[in-house]
């Protein structure tokens, strides 16, 4: 079943991949970044051996700098430390799903034009499938070492995003694997090993669980994120907020986690001993490094008020268990609060064996022997990986209505389909955010096109649909052909990191002219719906006009022949939602910014989340994640696992799909 945990992957797609040691020049020709043997001040120090245990060579290495060399490794562009043949080191890369430019430590261009686009996590967690998680998480680590390898990418990549998508209207929920946190943590576990490899002491690439916790707001209200107090109750912290994180660090083995920008109880995360040093560290074990999100010990000295002086700021973040500073911040004022009292050296010392540690196990301190030395251009953008990022997005496509049934579309009785909507011929919006420059694209037009004569029209200029102009030609286009594809939805525009949305609705006058195009097409019509989070599709559940209705949430790079794919029956529809798609009037009075989980009845509170809300819903219970988390509660210790809900008994019949193997 493609909806099931650990499905058996096509073997022609599972990419193993064995860790090679090159003494010869890397791909590019990259230098060493520590330890080279050319140069004759570092040659022989311990902390070059790499025979000796990584213990021994951190603690070598600690030990020959100065308090002022050590400040400027405390920052995501770290300090070259030239006297000891140390290198500049950028820590700040970006792979979600695919490696991005977003982050200073990676960029393309000359060889690497681009690299393969994943669909945006919430569209892959849609599949419910491991494999295909760890698949692609071993895609990514091949691409990013190659670009290591050529000078174009770091090593350290702050992906990826566990959060639990809580509020509908949060922007950054396309960025996670949904509403429940057990399926979030079992996500995060094998992208993780995906992205890291699974030798516990030598690490591919290194990732980061992000954001640490309670962190689902952008901007709301006039409430943002770089002044939210989330006031969470302690269960809710250890059963929903806390999961995916405890998952990551102690089944996926992550080398990093981020703290968030919030504070949770009144306490900034990046500041608080209980969150950082006590649980990530302490209860979890975490193997690395914990890291801020970008000037966040600036946000809670300078806008959150929650220390006097920017050096008390540093301090407490160090001293709660920060190693590393997105930022300038702690490599501006760290050394002051030594020489003030309020932070010691070893403070320092203990957040550099943290960081330094992860950099030996990526083995940037073994000179001209690198990890993974062959990798180059040659396996970036493979057709291999362009093939998985393909099945991905047809894994994770959810089909919400199938009327009659109407699909799959038949080759014979709808040769020409008209396809309309300010969605229908996009390339990068299917790749959503923190995504990087895909190896090409296929939109959805040019998909279709491969099985159909197309009529094309956009219906509206963008998707906020603000008036009707385009409105006739894609009526009288819909009049013309055998079938209608409405691809519909949202964009970065409406829904993004600093985004909240406002609603749950189509934007703008899109419903209008949806159900215009239904009242007036010649043959069946088809709504797609491209987006991140949940809208209230209500209408065309209602409007037997509209015979089909497909969430494609961003597939992509490959997006449209996917889309194709599933209309024509060449693959079967199997994703199941990973949130919620509730009603418009479920946020009505309904703040972003009250975190409780559990609904109160007596407080008219709707509660979050399947696993806590039993009111309606916009779409039929046979799409909605087919999982449940169960949390018990025994000796202080909380312990979560996934249910399977019970099938309901009609999904068959709307499905008229043959079922998955």
């Amino acid at each position: 079943m493609a909806c099931a945990y650990n499905t058996i992957f096509p073997s022609f797609l599972v990419l193993s991949l064995l860790i090679s040691f090159s003494a010869s020049s890397l791909a590019g020709g990259r230098e060493p970044f520590a330890c080279d043997p050319n140069d004759a001040t570092t040659k022989g120090l311990p902390f070059c051996g790499v025979t000796l245990p990584i213990a021994e060579r951190v603690k070598d290495l600690i030990g020959k700098l100065s308090l002022q060399e050590k400040v400027k490794l405390l920052i995501n562009n770290a300090a070259a430390v030239p006297r000891l043949g140390i290198k500049g080191y950028e820590w700040w890369s970006e792979a979600l799903h695919g490696v991005s430019n977003v982050g200073p430590g990676t960029k393309f261009g000359g060889d690497f034009p681009g690299a393969t686009s994943f669909p945006q996590v919430i569209t892959t967690a849609s599949s419910f499938n491991e494999t295909l998680w760890e698949s692609i998480g071993r895609v990514v680590s091949d691409e990013a070492r190659a670009m290591y390898n050529a000078g174009m990418a770091g090593l350290t990549f702050w992906s990826p995003n566990v959060n639990v998508f809580r509020d509908p209207r949060w922007g950054r929920g396309q960025e996670t694997p949904g509403e429940d946190p057990v399926l979030a943590g079992k996500y995060a576990a094998s992208y993780v090993r995906g992205l890291q490899g699974t030798d516990g002491d030598r690490l591919k690439v290194a990732a980061s669980c992000k954001h640490f916790t309670a962190y689902d707001l952008e901007n709301w209200n006039g409430v943002d994120r770089f002044h939210f107090n989330a006031k969470v109750s302690k269960q809710d912290i250890e059963d929903t907020f806390d999961v995916p994180f405890r998952l990551c660090v102690k089944e996926g083995h992550v080398a990093s986690v981020m703290c968030s920008y919030n504070q949770v109880n009144g306490v900034p995360t990046c500041a608080d001993p209980n969150i950082l040093e006590k649980t990530i560290r302490g209860q979890w074990r975490l193997n690395g490094y914990i890291v801020s999100d970008c000037d966040s010990v600036g946000v809670y000295y300078n806008s959150q008020h929650y220390t006097s002086t920017p050096e008390e700021a540093a301090a407490e973040a160090i001293k709660a268990g920060l190693d590393l500073g997105c930022g300038p911040f702690l490599g501006l004022h760290s050394e002051e609060a030594v020489k003030k009292g309020l932070l010691s050296e070893a403070d320092i010392n203990k957040a550099l064996v943290n960081t330094l540690t992860v950099q030996m196990r990526l083995g940037l301190f073994d000179g001209p022997a690198q990890l993974y030395g062959n990798l180059g251009p040659k396996d970036v953008c493979t057709p291999a990986h362009q093939e998985l990022a393909l099945e991905a997005a047809r894994q994770g496509l959810v089909l919400l209505k199938n009327h009659g049934p109407v699909l799959p579309l038949s080759h014979i009785r709808h040769r020409t389909v008209a396809v309309i909507g300010p969605n229908s011929d996009v390339t990068v919006t299917m790749i959503g955010n923190y995504a990087g420059v895909a190896c090409g694209y296929t939109s959805p037009l040019q998909g279709i096109g491969k099985y159909a004569k197309t009529i094309h029209q956009q219906g509206c200029k963008d998707v906020a649909c603000v008036d009707d102009k385009l409105f006739n030609a894609a009526i009288d286009a819909s009049r013309r052909a055998d079938a209608t594809i409405l691809v519909m939805g949202l964009d970065q525009s409406i829904e993004a990191e600093g985004r909240d949305r406002t609603g749950l609705l189509l934007p703008g006058r899109q419903q209008e002219l949806v159900s215009k195009i239904a009242k007036s097409s010649r043959g069946p019509t088809i709504l797609v719906v491209m987006s991140g989070g949940p809208i209230d599709v209500t209408f065309a559940k209602n409007d037997p006009q509209i015979t089909a209705i497909l969430w494609v949430g961003y597939p992509g790079q490959a997006g449209g022949a996917a889309i194709a794919d599933v209309l024509y029956g060449t693959t079967n529809p199997g994703g199941k939602l990973p949130m919620t798609w509730y009603p418009q009037d479920y946020i009505t009075n309904l703040p972003m910014t009250n975190m409780a989980m559990r609904s109160s009845p007596s407080k008219r509170y709707p509660g979050r989340t399947y696993r806590f809300y039993n009111g309606p819903v916009s779409v039929p219970i046979w799409a909605r994640n087919e999982l449940h988390t169960l949390c018990t509660h025994n000796n202080h210790r909380t312990h979560c696992v996934l249910r399977p809900h019970r099938r309901p008994p009609t999904w068959r019949k709307h499905n008229s799909f043959r079922q998955g193997d």
